[in-house]
């Protein structure tokens, strides 16, 4: 989004402003702190003779709430996930779990709970990350 100049003073001033580019994320896309820099940076910038049209306004205002919402659905949802995995991971003490490969096989002590993942640690010390095609069968 690019905040189009009001004056000559304000090309000098938008040269001290960072880039969507620089400010966004490797792949491109904006961030929500990105967002919030170039929502303030418009207000701040804005001529005040000739204020922003207020629809242009009411809609940047929707998606900053979007955009909040959806952080905070993110955040829900990675909680909910936390809550399953742990409630799976009381199942699998006292089974055995084989790797996908066969190469690493135990009776699991305990669970491990990351945000990409769990790791199973075994009765040897051995950790085994809990991921798709892994075996479970009763001790």
């Amino acid at each position: 989004m690019a905040v189009p100049p009001t004056s000559s003073s304000t090309a000098a001033q938008q040269q001290q402003q960072p880039s969507a580019s620089s400010t966004g994320n490797a792949a491109g896309n904006l961030n929500y702190d990105s967002f919030l820099k170039l929502l303030t940076a418009q207000m701040k910038f804005q001529d005040p003779t000739k204020p922003m049209d207020s629809t242009q306004f009411v809609a940047q205002l929707a998606s900053f709430s979007n955009v909040e919402q959806g952080i905070k659905m993110n955040s829900k949802l990675d909680a909910l996930i936390t809550s399953m995995a742990l409630n799976q991971a009381d199942g699998l003490i006292g089974k055995v779990v084989t790797s996908p490969d066969g190469k690493v096989s135990g009776k699991v002590t305990a669970i491990q709970i990351f945000s990409d993942g769990a790791v199973a640690i075994l009765e040897d010390g051995k950790k085994m990350l809990m991921e798709a095609g892994v075996k479970v069968t009763n001790a």
